[in-house]
């Protein structure tokens, strides 16, 4: 059996690929048990020079798979090309760290023992991975597990699974060995069973999963009955602060960069923009008139647009549902607001919302779209405490130029990972992850392989 892949753009399928259900779930994971035996005893040299190539046929294939994500994710496509650019970055990372996975050595407080620390890969990984970076969050978590030594078993989101067998036909290309590398391909209906076969397969030593705090809580309980090694990427509800002190044209161009990345379909994408009341009335004026003149929607492969479409019904019927409940609960909206119908049937114009009180659905929620919702502040405590009000704790970003303030509320936000005057956080080499509920593990860095090995300790007896 298959089901259809459709371009959110327009709606038409472009694709048809195997349903594949629980049976070939655990089919792929016995392949990847086989193939980690050999995998895991090649040599780490070895497994460096097949990451490094499979790097170059990534780098040469870039606009083939760039065209592949912009087709089934929505994004443009200039946006999809940068998305492989940064992709295929962890590739050549991971490469490189390969050789470097380090282990300690210790001796004992009476000289009579020497203790080796090893650090060794789990075995089988499972890999699940959303849409909205199709092509980097499956290479942020695959390059690390090759990289250590371990097989893996991806399954990537239902709506873009095309760009997964692009890489599957790359790594082949590259010589990696039959079975370290599987895909499972799935409709809706039937990613729930697979998903639950991940995690309870004794075969399966490691699940590492990008997406939603409710989907994460689940795969956590599943887990529990093996005892699995667990990494979670969840979701996030991004603060992002202006200071009294904060230059003001800087925040603004940050905004619009991070906020309109993928139409806001991103997981550090600033959710609450708290501005002091000093700076509220430029930041907004100044942040509409950009809204209105640098963003561009249409079509995906026009290189002028920058604002695609949504990924599908339920998350457009999402957004449109919290800016109307903000809206009809007294918001005041300065731009946007509505569906871009003109554009397609997932399109919705970029939106920002001032008097946003807590009684909306808006402040509570990840808002997953292009929405902007800006809510004033009078004090340094009163913007940490707005802040902190949200069970999530992935990124945040602030933005002053008081040398004291920087270090003092970096220290205090309660997150993973925190912006001070920008909000790109992301790079191959940085630790990415959060805390609280979203999630606890770390991809990237030497980090990222570390979340796919364990620590042997062997001890020597003196004679």
């Amino acid at each position: 059996m298959t089901f259809s892949v459709f371009t959110p753009s327009n709606g038409s399928e472009i694709a048809a690929v195997p349903d594949m259900d629980a049976v070939d779930a655990v089919d792929a994971i016995k392949a990847a048990s086989i193939a980690f035996k050999n995998w895991s005893s090649v040599a780490s040299k070895e497994r460096a020079a097949l990451l490094r190539r499979w790097f170059d046929i990534l780098e040469l294939n870039t606009l083939e798979i760039a065209r592949v994500i912009a087709l089934e994710s929505g994004k443009p496509l200039q946006e999809a090309v940068a998305e492989v650019a940064y992709g295929n970055a962890f590739v050549e990372m991971f490469a490189g760290e390969a050789t470097r996975i380090m282990g300690e050595t210790m001796t004992s407080g009476d000289n009579t023992k020497q203790y080796f620390y090893l650090r060794e890969p789990v075995g089988v990984v499972a890999l699940i991975t959303p849409w909205n970076f199709p092509h980097t969050l499956i290479l942020r978590k695959a390059a690390a597990a090759l990289a250590a030594g371990c097989s893996c078993v991806v399954k990537p989101a239902e709506d873009t699974p095309l760009t997964a067998l692009a890489l599957a036909s790359t790594l082949q290309q590259a010589g990696f060995p039959k079975g370290v590398f599987n895909v499972i391909t799935s409709s809706r209906l039937k990613t729930p069973s697979v998903g639950k076969v991940f995690c309870e397969h004794t075969s399966v030593a490691a699940v590492s999963f990008t997406g939603s705090t409710n989907v994460g809580k689940l795969l956590y309980s599943q887990c529990a009955n093996t005892v699995k090694r667990l990494s979670l990427e969840l979701g996030g509800n991004s603060p992002f602060i202006v200071f009294p002190s904060a230059d003001v044209d800087l925040a603004v161009n940050s905004a619009l960069t991070s906020k309109f990345r993928n139409c806001g379909q991103v997981c550090v994408s600033p959710n609450r923009f708290l501005v002091h009341r000093k700076l509220f009335s430029k930041f907004v004026d100044q942040l509409t008139w950009r809204m209105k003149y640098d963003l561009t929607i249409g079509s995906n492969f026009d290189p002028l647009t920058n604002i695609g479409p949504l990924i599908n019904q339920g998350q457009f019927t999402k957004v449109k549902r919290l800016v109307e409940d903000a809206v009809t609960k007294g918001a005041k909206l300065h731009i946007g607001g509505r569906p871009a119908n003109y554009c397609g049937p997932l399109y919705y114009e970029p939106t920002l919302l001032t008097r946003v009180h807590s009684n909306m659905d808006i402040l509570s929620q990840e808002i997953f779209g292009p929405v902007v919702v800006c809510i004033p502040f009078d004090t340094e405590e009163e913007a940490i405490t707005l802040a902190h009000d949200t069970t999530q704790g992935l990124a945040g970003y602030f933005f002053t130029q008081d040398m004291e303030q920087m270090w003092r509320v970096a220290r205090r936000l309660e997150v993973g990972m925190v912006g001070v005057n920008g909000a790109q956080l992301s790079c191959p080499q940085v630790a990415f992850g959060g805390i609280k509920q979203s999630g606890f593990g770390r991809e990237g860095a030497h980090f990222g392989i570390h979340e796919f090995t364990f620590v042997k300790t062997v001890c020597f007896q003196n004679s």
